[in-house]
């Protein structure tokens, strides 16, 4: 059967370019951290040796500077929905959702509140906790089950008057529920508040329209299904008509009208650069022009496909293998409502995830008791996904008494 699925993809081809994908190893973390392309070795050999080392700092002239503009678009064509000149890459998610969330809040004076729900991404939780301290406002929460995720109901109560800063997950990290990204744009926007997306577990998996859903910021990271790479760049999206209100408070060289007058005084660069601080990391950006080229020759949504293809496999070879175990689903089961992974419950995950990391099997584990099959679509087989699910159940077998 996986075989057969495997002859029937389109996409299929397109492994062989992931460095690893030959090997017997079964990946179940590409959701965390994509496998590297094989042109990405060369790439970077050839930009230290002829870029870096050949133009030195004239490099910063040629095209390093604009570097991070030119890719935030290309990232916007391919992925985001977005059109040119809104999109840029440049510090980490972290630092990206901070500089966002404080100019968001600053471009609603006089309302109090962010509302975030309690199954957010850690870090989005945390940053919105300190920008409320900061800022002196509330954090409303949304309780939210686990399994499942944000939905319109939820949102629509949470919000009001006193809303800010509404910060929701396109994809939860957690169960993959693919939240309604326009819709709940469009309630958000109904109160008066602004909204921030994190597309971190989205993008390069799940097409994702901002531009269509007048989004008003997304923050997301490359490293996952943009195989940017460990620690690569993040990227922020700003709306053009917000792009004259939003300043962000990190008010670094290059983000400055005049980046090399080094003027006595910030004055904000126009346009996208004025979310930038510090000098960009270039060599950071470089695999992630190699994933972008694939996706763009791909097309996202055949990537989607492929993706709804692979987590639909997942789930119905789980049912099949680890349901007699006392396995749960702890994902949508429906695909429409799920996002590039799948999490599967039982009170041994933490010991099963162990013990695959011991046999090449590499998912990762996510409280309470989920092990998370993360499926990159472009550089994962539908045998991997049998061979992989088939050691879960072994490792599973061996530690029940």
């Amino acid at each position: 059967m996986s075989l057969d699925l495997d002859r029937a993809d389109p996409l299929a081809p397109l492994r062989d370019r992931f460095v690893g994908a030959e090997s017997a190893l079964v990946y179940f973390d590409g959701n965390s951290l994509g496998r590297p392309l094989r042109a990405t070795g060369p790439r970077l050999a050839e930009f230290v040796e002829a870029e870096w080392g050949g133009r030195l700092i004239r490099g910063w002239d040629e095209s390093w500077f604009e570097l991070p503009g030119t890719i935030g678009d290309d990232l916007g064509r391919i992925a985001l929905g977005a059109a040119p000149g809104q999109t840029i890459i440049g510090d980490s998610t972290t630092v990206l959702l901070y500089k966002s969330m404080r100019a968001a809040v600053a471009a609603r004076p006089g309302r109090t509140e962010i509302v975030i729900d309690r199954d957010n991404f850690p870090t989005d939780r945390y940053v919105a906790q300190g920008v409320a301290d900061e800022c002196g406002l509330t954090l409303r929460w949304i309780d939210v089950d686990p399994a499942s995720g944000v939905t319109a109901d939820l949102v629509g109560r949470a919000v009001g008057p006193a809303t800010a800063l509404v910060v929701l997950s396109h994809v939860a990290y957690r169960s993959a529920w693919l939240a309604d990204l326009p819709e709940l744009t469009r309630i958000v926007h109904d109160a008066g508040a602004l909204v921030l997306w994190d597309v971190c577990h989205s993008a390069g998996s799940v097409p994702v329209q901002l531009d269509a859903a007048d989004v008003d910021i997304a923050v997301g990271c490359t490293y996952k299904y943009l195989n940017g790479g460990p620690g690569s760049p993040a990227f922020v999206y700003v709306a053009e008509r917000l792009l004259d209100e939003l300043t962000q408070p990190i008010r670094g060289w290059i983000g400055a009208d005049d980046p090399f007058l080094m003027g006595p005084t910030y004055v904000p660069a126009a346009g996208i650069r004025r979310m930038l601080s510090g000098t960009p990391p270039i060599i950071g950006m470089l695999a992630l022009q190699d994933m972008l080229a694939l996706v763009d020759e791909a097309g996202i949504d055949a990537v989607r496909t492929k993706s709804v293809a692979l987590t639909s496999y997942a789930v119905d070879v789980a049912a099949e293998l680890l349901d007699p175990a006392g396995v749960v689903l702890a994902s949508p089961r429906d695909p429409g409502l799920r996002g590039g992974h799948v999490t599967l419950n039982h009170p041994l995950m933490r010991e099963v995830t162990a013990a695959l990391w011991e046999r090449d099997v590499i998912p990762d584990y996510r409280d309470p008791h989920g092990l998370r099959v993360g499926l990159s679509p472009l550089s994962t087989s539908f045998a991997e996904v049998r061979r992989g699910l088939e050691t879960v159940r072994d490792a599973l077998d061996d530690l029940t008494p």
